[in-house]
């Protein structure tokens, strides 16, 4: 076929899946989320096996334990978003004295009055308590995903164990295919357990120093810091704007100023300099697919797209680009180029350091399990 019309087609193709998911986001979104959890925590099980615990103890406990997390958080977001929308209307005459500043600001700038009477009514602290209100009521009907992600959660947990077997089977038939599966794998499983652990510190250390500076509702900040590190790039201006808002209508510019340098330091330390070091090329995609994922993945599935954009732009570049072994040219275009220093393409840097396929010593080779971690890369001397 003329590679013109191979194009056109896929292009129609992937077009119509993208619509098909956005209409299914209701569904995808939960199941994936649940997916990768289950992902994340399988090595717990499969080590409290190798200790002797036997599995219809172990997968239960766990089940429970992440049972607990989720449902706390969920009971400590729907807490403080009901704090907040209680409390945020005695803040209206400080909004309003806000408001008014920069109304009339804006009038010795020449700006007319119609829009000086826009931006006024725009910025009415009563236009945020009916978001607030539909915010509750969104809270609400997620109880219905939220049964739906731990029940699923519990089946994948039950059906986790077998996951090694059916790479293993399909490793038989399809080598390549368990490979791309096995990265995946390890590398959602290291780029979440890292970002979890570095964004729980860096919720701790928010919600202290508000706490401190005496910023209202520090705890649902913090949480919100939490949730947002997971979101790359814009995730921090996203947590950072409601306390900072916040703290210009308790304490004015100066305390927010100073939350904002807080949240400024605390993010570029922790994010920056010492988070990387620990993630590495575990994600191995380049900034701009990330960036492109996000806004795609947010777009498709909403909040949970964004939060999930870079296992899910994983996923995707496993299933359609690393399965295939002539797609070794795509691979170096969405390759980070840390991924690609040592000067080997994207496939044989992976067979070669990561080992996804391994022998047994009679000359046939196997696929990794699903569980087991590449080890550490060396790098040439000089």
């Amino acid at each position: 076929m003329p590679r013109g019309l191979v194009v056109l087609v896929g292009t129609a193709a992937a077009t119509i899946a993208a619509l098909g998911v956005y209409a299914s986001a209701w569904l995808i979104g939960p199941a994936f989320l649940a997916l990768v959890i289950v992902i994340v925590v399988s090595p717990v099980d499969q080590r409290m096996r190798r200790i002797g615990i036997p599995g219809w103890v172990s997968t239960p406990v766990l089940v429970l334990l992440v049972y607990g997390v989720v449902l706390s958080m969920a009971g400590v977001l729907l807490v403080s978003v009901s704090r907040l929308a209680t409390a945020l209307p005695q803040y209206a005459p400080a909004a309003a004295d806000l408001v008014g500043t920069l109304t009339r600001a804006l009038r010795d700038l020449g700006v007319g009055p119609a829009e000086l009477r826009a931006t006024a009514s725009s910025l009415e602290i009563g236009r945020i308590v009916p978001l607030i209100g539909a915010l509750l009521a969104g809270l609400a009907g997620l109880a219905t995903n939220l049964v739906f992600v731990l029940s699923l959660m519990l089946f994948l947990s039950i059906e986790s164990s077998g996951a090694g077997a059916r790479i293993a089977a399909i490793g038989r038939d399809r080598p390549h295919i368990a490979a791309a599966l096995a990265r995946f794998t390890w590398g959602t499983r290291r780029f979440l357990v890292v970002t979890t652990l570095f964004g729980l510190a860096l919720a701790v250390l928010d919600t202290v120093a508000l706490v401190l500076l005496g910023v209202p509702l520090a705890v649902l900040w913090g949480l919100l810091a939490f949730i947002t590190n997971y979101i790359p790039y814009v995730g921090f201006w996203i947590g950072v704007l409601p306390p900072a808002v916040l703290a210009l209508l308790s304490g004015g510019w100066q305390l927010m100023l100073i939350v904002t340098v807080i949240y400024l330091v605390l993010n570029f330390v922790v994010t920056s300099l010492v988070q990387p070091h620990f993630i590495g090329d575990a994600v191995g995609l380049s900034v701009t697919v990330t960036f492109l994922g996000l806004v795609f993945w947010g777009w498709l599935l909403g909040p949970v797209g964004a939060v999930l954009a870079v296992p899910l732009t994983l996923l995707t570049k496993t299933l359609l680009v690393d399965t295939d072994p002539r797609a070794g040219w795509a691979n170096a275009l969405l390759t980070s180029s840390a991924g690609l220093r040592d000067g080997h393409p994207p496939d044989e840097r992976h067979t070669r350091d990561d080992h996804p396929v391994r022998g047994d010593g009679d000359g046939e080779r196997h696929p990794a399990r699903a569980d087991e971690s590449p080890p550490q890369r060396t790098r040439p001397a000089g």
